[in-house]
C-alpha cells in the first residue's frame, strides 16, 4: 500500500490550496480553516481520505503566491487545487489590470498542478470586508472594488472552464450576524467558513 492509498485501498485524493489570509484561516483554529473544513466533508462523503496542503499567508497578493509557488517547486500531481486570492491586490490599491494579468497566470499555474485538467480546479470568489467592524465606515467603496475584482476572477475563470464559487454574499452577512466574523473583527469565523465549505463541496466531483 502506498502513501497514496487509504485503508480500504482507495487512492487517497491530493487537495491544494492556493490563497492568502482567508485560506490560511487568520485568527481561527487550524480545523476552522475552509480547506480544513472541506477535507472533512470530502472524506466523509466518499471515505477516501484527503490530503490537504495549503499554501498561503496572510497579505499575500497575486504575485507573492505566484512567487512562492515558483519557490515551493510544487509537483503536477494534485486531485484537486482551489484558488483564492485578490483581496491585498484590492487592499493595497493595484491596478485591476495588473490582478487580471497575475490571475489568468495563476489560474493557468492551477491548471497545470491539477494535472492539466480545468474540471478539477476553482476558484473561490473574494470576500467583502466591507460588512466587518474593520472595514464598516469604508463599507460603500470596499464592496465596488471588491465586485470590480470579482469581476474579473469571474470572468477569467468562465474562459478557462474553471468551477467559480460566489462565497461574497455570505461574506455580506458578517455585520447582521456577528457570529460570522472572527475575533479580529476582520476575518471570517470558523463558522461562516463552514457556509462556504456548504456550498463549494456541492460543487465538487472527486474520481
Amino acid at each position: 500500500m502506498t502513501a497514496d492509498q487509504d485503508m480500504q485501498g482507495t487512492r487517497a485524493v491530493k487537495y491544494l490550496a492556493l490563497g492568502d489570509s482567508y485560506t490560511i484561516g487568520e485568527s481561527v483554529a487550524e480545523q476552522e480553516r475552509w480547506p480544513n473544513q472541506l477535507d472533512e466533508v470530502l472524506s466523509r462523503r466518499t471515505g477516501r481520505d484527503i490530503n490537504t496542503t495549503i499554501l498561503a499567508t496572510t497579505g499575500w497578493r497575486t504575485d507573492n503566491l505566484n512567487n512562492a509557488i515558483n519557490m515551493a517547486r510544487i509537483e503536477e500531481v494534485y486531485d484537486l487545487v482551489s484558488l483564492l486570492i485578490g483581496v491585498n491586490n484590492q487592499y493595497q490599491g493595484k491596478s485591476v489590470e495588473e490582478y487580471a494579468s497575475e490571475f489568468e497566470g495563476l489560474l493557468k499555474t492551477s491548471v497545470r498542478l491539477a494535472k492539466g485538467k480545468p474540471e478539477n480546479v476553482f476558484v473561490v470568489s473574494i470576500p467583502d470586508y466591507g460588512f466587518t467592524p474593520f472595514g464598516q465606515k469604508n463599507q460603500a467603496n470596499i464592496s465596488a472594488a471588491i465586485d470590480q475584482f470579482n469581476a474579473i476572477n469571474k470572468r477569467i475563470s468562465d474562459q478557462y472552464k474553471v468551477k467559480y464559487v460566489n462565497v461574497t454574499d455570505i461574506s455580506r452577512e458578517g455585520l447582521r450576524q456577528p457570529e460570522l466574523v472572527a475575533a479580529d473583527g476582520l476575518h471570517p469565523s470558523g463558522k461562516m467558513y463552514a457556509l462556504w465549505v456548504d456550498r463549494i463541496a456541492k460543487e465538487i466531483t472527486l474520481k
